[in-house]
Formats: C-alpha cells, structure tokens, sequence
C-alpha cells in the first residue's frame, strides 16, 4: 500500500511520481503532471521581516486532475506541528474542496516553493493569507468555468465538496471542469474575492494531521526509514571539543569489525564553528548501522582539541555572575533607574541562572545523500531543506541546480535540524564512497555535538517608592550569543535575541534600564524552541511574583494593573538597537496591553486563582508574550507519597490570533507544557570543552510518571492575524512551575535546573 508521503518504505523513493517544479511566475497549464491535469502556481507577496515584501514565485500549489482528484502541495516540514495540514487546509476551505479526499504531497528544496524554513512559529502567519488567496483564486476560476457551462452568471454558484453547485442546485465535479481551466486566464487579484471567515468549515475546528494513520500504524516515513538499493551507513567519531582538528587516526581496528567497508575523513570546520558546516571527523562506512557503531568507537584518532579545550561552564557561569554586578551595555533606557533605586523605599536584587540546553529530539539527526556523475539527491529529515541544498552544494562545490532534497517527516526538530551539518556529512560521505550512504547520529553524538541552548546569567533590580509602587526596574542580562557560532567577535546579545521578551518588558514603569555584559562562546550556540524567551520569562515572571509579595498584592492583580489603559506599545524611542517584533512590522503585529490583559483574565478565572487551593498542593502563575502570541499559564503542584513532585494540573490561557486548527494549538501546548517541564529539571554541563552528559541518563527528559496530569488549553476567540502557536507554549510555563514549588515548599527559585 502506498503511502500518503511522496513514498512508501517499501518502494524506491525515485519511483515515485516528483512534484512539478515550474519556471514560470504565473498560471500554469499542464497536463504532464496528470493526465488532463490543471495546476496554480501562485505568485502572491506577504509582508517579509519589517515590513520588506517577499516575493513567492510560486508559493502555493494546488492540482486538479480530471479524475477529481485534488492535491496540494506542503512546502513547510513537518515535525508534530501539523503544519502540513494546516496549511493546505486553509487552501481547501477557500477552495471549497471535499477534506476527506486531498492528497498532499510534500514539496522539495526549492526557492520556487517560497521560503520553506520550518522555524520560528512563523508558518501560518506568513502562509495564512497567501494560502487563502490561492484557494480563492481556483474557486474563482471553477465558478466562472461553471457559470459559462450553464449559462448563468458566477455569483450564483459556490464550491462545496469538491463541486460547484449553482443556486437552483446543480453540481459539477471540480474534475469536470479541468479542461476549462486549461483554457482561461489568470484573473486578477482584485476580482478575487476571499470568503467571510463565518462560512469557513475547517479554519477554527478540529482537524486532525494528514500523517496520523500512517504514523500510527508504521507507513509513515521519516529519515532514517529511506532505503536506497545499495545504501551504505555511516556513523561519525567527531572532535570531543568544538574546533578540534584530528591530527591522525588508526582505524585498523575498526577496519576488521565484520561489516565495516572503510572509513572517510571529514573536514570540519574550526572556530568559529559556523551554523552550517560539519565538525572535524571521521566516518565509519560500513553494511549496517550496529557495525558503523561498533567501528566508530573502535576508532583512534590523536585530536589537537583547539582553543576550547579548557572550557568550564561553571566558571563561565561565575564569570557571568560577577560581570552582572556592574554596569553593562545599555540597550534600553526610560527615566533614571539610578535616581529612582537611591529614593526608593526597598529594592529587590536578585539573579537567576540557566544552564545549557540540548535538542534531545526523540530521533536524532540522521540524512542519506546519494552522489552520482556530479549530482546528488539527498533525503533529510529537515526543517530548512533550502539551506541544506545550499550547505550541500558548496561542500560539494557545485551549482545548486545539482543538488535535490527531499524533506521526510521530522521526528522532532526544536531548531535542531534547522541547521544542515548533519547533511552536508551525509553528501560528503557518499561522494567518497561512490554509493548512497545513511549518515546516522547516536544518541550520544547528539548530546555531545548540538548547538545549545546558551546558559545565561540574569540579575534584575527592583525599587519600590514609599507606596510600595514599582518605581524602577533594571535588567542585566548575559549570554553567549548565537551569532557567536560564527563570529567571534559578537560578545554581547543581538538586537534580535533582546527582543525575545527582555526589551519589550511592557509594565507601566517609570524608570527602565536594560543592561547586557559580554560573554564569549565556547560551543555551538543555536536556536531552541523559544529561543531567549526561555530565560528572560524565568527571570522576569519570577521576580515579578516575588515583587507582588513584597506588595501584598495577587500577581494577577498585579499585573494587570501595571499594563495600563488598554493600548498599543511602540519601545522605539527607548531601544537603543532595533525591537526586531518577530520579524514584523508594528503596525501589523502591534504589542497589545489589552489582549495580554485578556489572557491573564481568561486563565485566572479557568484555573479558580482565587478561589484557593487543596492542603499539599500550589499554584503559580506566569504571562509572556512571544512570537507575536500572548499566553498566561498556570501550573499546579503537590508532592508524591516519596517526595517527588508531581504537576496535577495546567492551565493555558491563548491569543493566536485566528486559531486555524484548534487541535493543533492543544496539541502544541499539551506538548510544550511537557518540554518545558523536561528543561525546568535538567541541564547541559561543559568540562574541559567537552560535554558531561551521554544519554537521557544524563540529560533527563520527563517520562510519563513525571508528566503533567491534565493540561487544559483555553483558546481565545480573535479575529486578528494568526500568529505562533511551537513556541510560546514553553516561557511562561517554567516561572509559573517555579512559583507554585515557592508556594508549596518556602523555597524561591533563583537557579536552573529546579532541585525539590
């Protein structure tokens, strides 16, 4: 049986039937695809970062065959997200096509397919109108097609279940009218009318994902299901210490375990390390993954570890620890934080501390490339499959045209397998070798070669006046940088990872200044879902609950007093950088006191704040705004008959925006709520440049015992643009765990990972 992704596990993935890939930016005639076939190509345009206009040539693909069949295209990987279903469902409800019948496909790397990186929650705000104009335009195109046939005018027909139905109640297939729509123009964008939102169908329900039964039951594919005639894996033995270079290496021993072929040397980058190159390595190519292992480790190589060799993260973290005792960098100031601390009738000092963090997505990084006559095709399990071809054909040093790569379902990504190294091992590898080649991570290669998430050190200053209002707020933040990965010199935070919910600290405060220290990496640094909010949201939500104890107030009381009137923010003219919104201008995505107001409301009241809690158990709260979504969280905890602490329940309260599939947004938050409880308890240390932790032994992600119980996700109703649902389910959530554990055992939370 056939599987529903470009290919089964049992047949040759080149076999299958290859997405058309157009080199013009307009409708598109074809029966080559499918006999008597009809496909849009779209050239629509959506706001870019900051306002610039990004051109999708095309962007969205919808197929009508005559047979009825309709099937569109997912250009986005899908990783548990769901996005390959959302998106194409926003095409099918303006299209008015059957559910229960679509095929979808999943689009290859190509700048054709419109910007494909799967990353910072931003696929359906920037695919939501682009994929409505698409369907509206073929249901334009099918009701004129139709209304032509029976001699009546288009307004008197509508599409429902992949058939037009005209007033008076007759209906014709979508397959019906392919050969019309061969035959007429494109029509333009402004006699293309999108439905109202109350007539959609799919958009604001439950919708389960595409994949769901092939998963379920086994068909579905992801990277390391790929088996090519031939195929050759490889695992890599590389440098301990990032930067490293093997000097020599005896790979006698490992040449004589049965199955393993050869080895190959990989040139790996030195430092900085770059966010798209390999490490220095050395791959065992062998039969079978169990003999690669056991030939990896038969390996010995003589390292000359580089300039990281000494790295300690612990003395970083003391260094971090004394550099926030003093002035720093300031990024954003309002009023005289000094003056106000010097009159102040108390003023809170604390620091918090966040250890590294790796991925640890439940199937590691793995790729399979096949080089041959000065092409190579490559199956990945990617969130950016552009840059990967990119990263595949400079390593290999030839054009991009010679370079395909196929996306298979990711299991997990994270930002993990955002960045091509993984790929580039797997290309490089089977050019050696004259074969395809499965380039495979262990668990422990994942552990110990990840681009982390950066430790950090944070202080926050707070002064109360005489009436015990927040007069002034000071922030000193510090950590490695991810644009340290690639270039040294960058020491402080950027612009951009101050603006994951450091610098946009939207509480009426008089007197605001934010400060950053400088700190060097030492490892690979990359992007973790939700990013620098993980930190921030831990350090400023738990001072805040510190801060309304000190007042005698309820947080949420707080809270929603220190917004404000209800408004729109702008922190421009106290930034001393750029806010960066997400990559989206402020008058399309405006930072909103109300809608964050709305939230905190909605959970207090789903949670029973006020109302008390059981003997033996607590409740702690926590509000962040991130990737243009406000969320406020609840969590609940008690402790077991041993001891151990137990989360009953959660409570999120969501403004996305349109919700477009509720069953998602649950989903993403159910499983949010679970990665963030994994990062509250565990932690990433560096000793002598090299990584401690080996396995989950080491580096603990929660187990069902230790899930929360019941999580309840309140989504708000919101006409406004969608906005992201994979990330902002971790920030609030890791505060709002540690200020319930304050109020059940006494102890605040000033340092990661939580000890109870």
């Amino acid at each position: 049986m056939k599987s529903n992704f470009p290919f089964s596990k049992n047949q040759d993935p080149k076999d299958e039937s290859k997405v058309f890939v157009p080199s013009r930016r307009d409708f598109l005639k074809l029966g080559s695809l499918v006999t008597g076939g009809f496909l849009l190509g779209v050239n629509f345009q959506c706001a870019g970062p900051k306002g610039e206009t990004i051109t999708f040539a095309p962007n969205v693909y919808i197929i009508l065959d005559s047979d009825n069949q309709v099937t569109l295209v997912a250009h986005r990987s899908e990783m548990g997200t769901g996005i390959r279903t959302s998106l194409p469902m926003i095409m099918a409800d303006e299209l008015g096509a059957d559910w229960s019948k679509i095929k979808i496909i999943q689009a290859e790397a190509d700048q054709k397919f419109g910007d494909q990186n799967t990353d910072g929650s931003y696929s359906v705000r920037m695919f939501y109108e682009p994929m409505r104009m698409a369907g509206a335009t073929v249901r334009h195109m099918l009701t004129q097609a139709a209304a032509k046939k029976w001699s009546i005018e288009a307004s008197e027909c509508h599409t429902e279940n992949g058939q037009v139905v005209s007033s008076s109640g007759k209906t014709i297939d979508f397959g019906d009218l392919v050969a019309d729509l061969q035959t007429m123009e494109m029509p333009k964008p402004e006699e293309v009318k999108l439905k109202e939102k109350s007539s959609y169908k799919l958009i604001g329900t439950d919708v389960a994902i595409y994949d769901a039964k092939d998963i379920a039951t086994g068909k579905a594919v992801f990277g390391a299901d790929v088996d090519l005639p031939g195929m050759k894996v490889a695992v890599v033995q590389r440098s301990p210490v990032v930067g490293g270079k093997a000097l020599s290496y005896d790979d006698s021993t490992a040449l004589q375990i049965p199955g393993v072929l050869q080895t190959v040397k990989i040139e790996g980058q030195g430092v900085p390390a770059g966010l798209d190159k390999p490490l220095e390595g050395v791959a065992v190519v062998a039969d079978n993954t169990w003999a690669a292992m056991q030939g990896q480790k038969a390996l010995k190589i003589k390292w000359d570890l580089g300039p990281n060799q000494s790295y300690q993260s612990l003395q970083q973290i003391q260094e971090m620890l004394q550099s926030v005792k003093s002035n720093g960098k300031v990024r954003r100031e309002r009023g005289n934080f000094s003056s106000a601390s010097g009159s102040a009738s108390k003023v809170l000092d604390r620091t918090y501390v966040v250890p590294f963090y790796a991925h640890a997505t439940m199937e590691p990084p793995v790729a399979i490339a096949d080089w041959k006559e000065g092409f190579c095709e490559v199956w990945a399990p990617t969130q950016h499959p552009q840059w990967a071809r990119t990263a595949v054909a400079t390593a290999l040093g030839m054009p991009e045209e010679q370079v395909k790569v196929n996306v298979t379902l990711l299991g997990g990504g994270f930002g993990r397998k955002s960045k091509p190294d993984y790929v580039v091992e797997a290309a490089l590898v089977s050019k050696a070798v004259q074969a395809p080649v499965r380039v495979q991570w262990t668990r422990e290669d994942d552990i110990h070669h990840d681009f982390y998430h950066a430790q950090s050190v944070q202080r926050i200053r707070v002064a109360l006046d005489g009436q015990q209002n927040v007069s002034g707020w000071n922030h000193h933040t510090v950590f490695p940088s991810i644009g340290a990965t690639s270039n040294p010199d960058e020491l402080h935070p950027s612009d951009g990872e101050l603006g994951l919910g450091c610098i946009d600290f939207p509480f009426e405060v008089p007197n605001i200044r934010i400060e950053t220290h400088e700190s060097k990496a030492h490892t690979r640094i990359g992007w973790l879902r939700s990013v620098s909010n993980i930190h921030h949201s831990f350090a400023i939500n738990c001072m805040l609950d510190e801060v309304a104890e000190a007042k005698g107030m309820d947080p949420v009381d707080m809270l929603i007093g220190m917004l404000g009137e209800d408004r729109d923010l702008d922190f421009q003219s106290e930034i001393k950088g750029d806010f960066g919104n997400y990559g989206e201008p402020l008058d399309k995505f405006p930072w909103n006191t109300g809608r964050l107001k709305s939230v905190i409301q909605r959970v207090a009241q789903e949670s029973n704040w006020k109302a008390g809690i059981a003997s033996g158990k607590a409740m702690g709260f926590a509000v962040q705004k991130s990737f243009l979504t406000y969320v406020a969280c609840v969590v609940e905890v008690a402790k077991d008959g041993n001891g151990a602490l137990q989360v009953p329940v959660v409570h999120y309260a969501v403004d996305c925006g349109v919700p477009v599939n509720t069953d998602r947004i649950r989903s993403q938050f159910e499983g949010g709520a679970q990665f963030a409880l994994s990062l509250a308890l565990t932690g990433i240390n560096f000793e002598n440049g090299q990584v401690k932790e080996n396995n989950f032994d080491g580096y603990s992600v929660i187990r069902m015992p230790q899930s929360p119980k019941n999580i309840h996700v309140h989504i708000l109703d919101s006409q406004e643009k969608p906005t992201g649902v994979g990330e902002p389910p971790v920030p609030p959530f890791i505060p709002a765990l540690c200020n319930a554990v304050y109020k059940l055992t006494g102890n605040r939370i000033y340092e990661l990972p939580l000890k109870v």
